[in-house]
């Protein structure tokens, strides 16, 4: 790095990121994937903890003895081999006796996202979903020109009277809201989880109101404390709209995830899946079935899990020990994300040029609101760096943090608030509720 000032920095990078607008992610990929930069703002598995060799050779099989039809054009719903194996592993979170005939194969859990945005949709309708959600969701809905109302969350998950009082409002307002979108375990991005009490409650709430639920589950298998809560299909059949991937349990680069549906919907989705994508990759679901096949793939999810942990605590670690006072960071008991709260009157968002000009990188939490909120937030991720990096990429997110905060006070800004935070619940961090 010799030669470059840390000017060079600031005039390369954050051109890049002042313009963000949709998507902070995408727009952070260019310069979080350089690799004198710490990123902590993606949501990427640890594919290397995978066994690279024995994959690669299953997949050549697969090839070999299933080219003619896998490396062909497919059915709009997917293999019934693949849906058999789905309903097999949702049967391990819970959800037992789901029919193959009520999965739907999607090109990764974004792609369900889309159908169902497709399917119920109209402009000028109102979906409601945590605040904050995953920034994927909003830029579906946002595409389908639906107006996203956010229900605000604690410690527990989505806060049941909230949820009742928006449902109210929207009526209110002359108009009904379409469904709730929620991740009840271990959400993205706010690490937290909707305990058993609100489950029951949440369902009890849309049933009474007639609302929709889609739960988008793309973490419950990666628990880091005991068994996660069952799902909310694994409570209720109808009026759940059960969402998950193989993404971050496998392989994302496979696009492979799926929608388990109430039966009556269930073909006008294969319908919007053909006209959408004509017929998701058979090859992609030839790898997936012969993987949960033929792998021990549950004991892989084991490796991953105290993968995540051990790094999960070297985040929290670094945060206790380096982030300045007035920090406060959520605690997640799985999954891959930790929501941290900036000290009073700094701006996540403001941030971000003197973040990567200091090589490193977060989300900022406006992009997890879809009304441009959470200026006060970041997402943080652990999964994909190792514990060292992890330590210094707090390290010099720390710094940052207390350069704007040197600065504000120099400006005359009013300090922040004395005294590290060392509680780290979710219910002690602004921006969750």
């Amino acid at each position: 790095m010799t030669g470059t000032t840390q000017d060079d920095y600031t005039d390369r990078y954050a051109r890049r990121v002042r313009g963000m607008t949709t998507s902070e992610i995408r727009a952070l990929f260019s310069v979080a994937s350089r690799p004198e930069v710490v990123s902590l703002a993606g949501g990427s598995p640890y594919i290397a903890a995978l066994p690279l060799d024995a994959v690669g050779e299953m997949l050549a099989k697969v090839a070999v003895e299933q080219g003619t039809v896998s490396l062909q054009y497919g059915i709009g719903q997917g293999t019934i081999e693949l849906r058999e194996r789905i309903c097999e592993v949702m049967a391990l979170s819970g959800i037992h006796g789901a029919s193959p005939d009520d999965v739907v194969v999607t090109v990764g859990g974004q792609q369900a996202l889309d159908l169902l945005a497709r399917l119920f949709l109209d402009p000028g309708d109102v979906v409601l979903a945590e605040g904050p959600t995953y920034v994927g969701a909003l830029g579906v809905f946002q595409a389908a020109q639906a107006q996203v109302q956010h229900i605000a969350m604690d410690a527990d998950g989505l806060i049941p009277a909230a949820l009742e009082e928006a449902i109210a409002a929207v009526e209110r307002s002359g108009r009904r809201a379409k469904f709730l979108y929620t991740i009840p375990t271990f959400q993205n991005p706010a690490g937290v989880t909707l305990s058993e009490e609100r489950r029951e409650q949440v369902l009890d709430i849309c049933e009474r109101a007639g609302l929709l639920v889609v739960e988008d589950d793309p973490y419950g298998m990666l628990s880091f404390e005991g068994d996660a809560p069952l799902p909310l299909r694994a409570r209720r059949r109808e009026g759940v709209f059960y969402l998950s991937t193989f993404s971050k349990t496998f392989a994302p680069g496979l696009r492979v995830g799926w929608i388990l549906a109430p039966h009556a919907v269930r073909e006008k989705l294969v319908m919007a899946n053909e006209a959408n994508v004509l017929c998701p990759s058979p090859f992609a679901q030839a790898a997936v079935t012969q993987y949960l096949s033929t792998m021990p793939w549950q004991e892989q999810i084991k490796v991953y899990r105290e993968i995540y942990r051990e790094r999960r605590d070297a985040l929290l670690d670094a945060l206790n020990d380096l982030a300045p006072a007035g920090s406060s960071w959520t605690r997640p008991g799985g999954g891959l994300f930790i929501w941290a709260t900036l000290p009073e009157g700094l701006d996540s968002k403001a941030m971000m040029p003197r973040a990567i000009a200091a090589r490193v990188a977060y989300v900022p939490g406006t992009g997890f609101y879809a009304d441009g909120t959470g200026r006060s937030n970041m997402r943080l991720n652990f999964s994909f760096s190792s514990p060292e990096r992890l330590r210094e990429g707090v390290r010099r997110l720390s710094g940052v943090m207390e350069q704007e905060l040197e600065m504000r006070a120099v400006f005359g800004a009013s300090a922040a608030p004395h005294g590290r935070r060392r509680g780290t619940a979710a219910a002690d961090t602004p921006g969750l509720a």
